[in-house]
């Protein structure tokens, strides 16, 4: 059946359809060359009419969830993603095996180029109907699970080609419609699309006397990636400058640069960071996945005791709490979390942070400008302005925001904030390094949570595990005190990079500030003091709690030795 007929047949059933709804139709549909698709929409019909029109046309297969079908891997690479996105087509994996491709399609408008798909990959193809939204979600995803791109690549660069084909970038690049780029292009954007498939935090450009390495932060780790030719250093480096508004010609200072690039329909914010080194400079850039869902309180790994004590701080009228770890310890995510659960029309909830990480709906968040003047105890006295019965500073760095954090607390206001610190006790001392003084600390702090990350035993290749005599004695427990243990290792496998962990889960210990604290911290106590305060009235600390998360199988004693320091009580 010819393109023509199969339009016409169509354009009747979508007239019959029209006119059971009521829906008066444009005189362009008249035309046999238009877009269904367009003057359906047009008209009124969605895309579920539109495909119910097309099947009653024609004898075309259906398939109302496309989610359920794998994408033709012969598509996928040989077809680029921009030619199948402008004619809504996506290969998918032939189940009858008998060498004819099935394609999906959701209008005739696509019948023509059907041709091209076949020619293209020299075999027979036959059409399969599916909602436009369905197809643009598996195109997305189809080309977002393409593996070993860059490595690939990466072996087949010439530096004569990248030296004439650098080429101007626009603001907003999508990192899976490589094909006709540069190939320094091509390679930073592949490089940049495996580690978010790969969920790495940062991508390290680290150049060394003979080559430069990629590594990637994944799961708090670094990872040795790829290899890139030395002589690709510097157009490599300045491809990145580039994407962050950076200056290229300026190679002897350090410079920071932002961008944001498309992975499908994922939006990943980049924050770029480069330094002059030896070897030439060397780039960091830290990859914030905008699209990442939040969690919820009870998926972040507190137990049941520590998850109470924290909610109920969070339920208090006003105060500061404080979450403390070093960079990259969660502490965002968590009070992330913490905000969510108090989210409601009845509460003014602001944010100021640097960066922001999360879109949370209902919230107004800041961001810190301080090239501009928007520093945080500036931005904070602002904030303050706006009648905010919930407000989270990002970080207190210096006296003038540990100041306006406490006045905050003091004057009716529920305040988060985080702090760098190695355990709760050591930020209420951190306060008074600041020079805040000890009556203001004891009378607005309510609590700390301190956080560490621990990665997760590969739930595909776990396998029992004993405990053997050096785990207990570097953990200072000893096996009598263990009375039941169902400790793991993971063996290795290719969905964990062969390392046996994957994700990540956190510690926490709990730091309430009641009476005998305060008592502590108006006498200037050590941190050591006022830690062992807290665990005689039953606080758990960081190595606690990661001891009982290594004897249920969660992580392993090499994890909790890496994250948490030997107990000082």
């Amino acid at each position: 059946m010819s393109a023509n007929a199969i339009h016409n047949r169509l354009l009747e059933a979508v007239r019959q359809r029209a006119d059971r709804e009521g829906v008066v139709l444009p005189e362009t549909i008249t035309s046999a060359n238009g877009n269904l698709l367009v003057i359906a929409r047009s008209a009124g019909l969605d895309e579920e009419a539109l495909v119910e029109s097309l099947k009653t046309a024609t004898d075309f297969e259906y398939e109302p969830d496309l989610s359920r079908r794998v994408a033709s891997t012969d598509f996928v690479e040989n077809i680029p993603i921009a030619f199948a996105r402008q004619h809504g087509l996506i290969g998918l994996a032939d189940l009858n095996e008998d060498g004819v491709l099935p394609v999906a399609m959701a209008d005739t408008a696509s019948w023509p180029q059907l041709d091209v798909v076949s020619r293209h990959l020299n075999r027979p193809v036959r059409p399969i109907l599916a909602k436009p939204s369905d197809i643009a979600a598996a195109i997305n995803l189809a080309y977002q699970q393409q593996k070993g791109q860059a490595e690939t690549f990466i072996g087949s660069l010439d530096r004569g080609e990248v030296l004439d084909a650098i080429e101007s970038l626009a603001d907003r690049d999508d990192l899976l419609d490589v094909d006709g780029r540069a190939p320094v292009i091509k390679l930073v954007n592949l490089v940049l699309f495996e580690a978010v498939k790969q969920m790495a935090s940062d991508v390290h450009i680290q150049p060394y006397e003979d080559e430069v390495v990629v590594r990637m932060r994944i799961d708090g780790v670094l990872f040795d990636a790829h290899t890139v030719p030395k002589a690709l250093q510097d157009e490599v480096v300045s491809r990145i400058k580039v994407m962050g508004k950076m200056n290229i010609a300026e190679t002897r200072l350090a410079q920071d640069g932002r961008a944001t690039v498309q992975v499908g329909d994922r939006v990943i914010d980049l924050r770029i960071a480069s330094l002059p080194t030896s070897f030439g400079e060397r780039v960091v850039i830290r990859l914030l996945d905008k699209s990442a869902r939040l969690y919820q309180l009870t998926e972040l790994g507190m137990d049941g005791q520590t998850l109470e004590r924290f909610r109920g701080l969070i339920g208090i009228e006003h105060g500061l709490l404080l979450v403390t770890g070093p960079t990259g310890s969660g502490k965002s995510t968590t009070l992330y979390a913490a905000l969510q659960e108090l989210n409601s029309k009845e509460k003014n909830i602001l944010t100021l942070e640097d960066p922001i990480e999360y879109q949370l709906p209902g919230i107004s968040q800041t961001q810190v400008n301080e090239r501009k003047g928007m520093t945080f105890d500036r931005g904070l006295r602002h904030i303050l302005r706006q009648d905010p019965d919930i407000v989270m500073i990002g970080e207190i760095r210096d006296h003038e925001t540990a100041v306006m954090a406490i006045q905050s607390a003091l004057t009716g206001h529920l305040v988060f904030a985080t702090l760098h610190t190695n355990d709760s006790a050591s930020a209420v001392t951190r306060l008074l390094d600041l020079g805040i003084e000890p009556y203001l600390v004891a009378s607005s702090v309510i609590g700390v949570l301190a956080q560490r990350l621990v990665r997760c035993v590969c739930d595909r290749c776990a396998q029992a595990a004993t405990l053997s005599p050096s785990d207990y004695q570097q953990l200072e427990i000893a096996p009598d005190q263990v009375h039941a243990s169902s400790a793991r290792r993971g063996r290795g496998c290719e969905h964990c990079r062969k390392t046996g962990y994957r994700g990540r889960v956190g510690l926490f210990e709990m730091l309430i500030v009641d009476d005998a604290i305060r008592h502590h911290v108006q006498s200037r106590h050590t941190a050591s003091q006022i830690k062992q305060e807290a665990v005689r009235t039953g606080m758990h600390t960081l190595r606690d709690d990661g001891i009982q998360k290594m004897l249920s199988g969660t992580t392993t004693p090499d994890e909790v030795l890496r994250v948490t320091m030997r107990s000082t009580v």
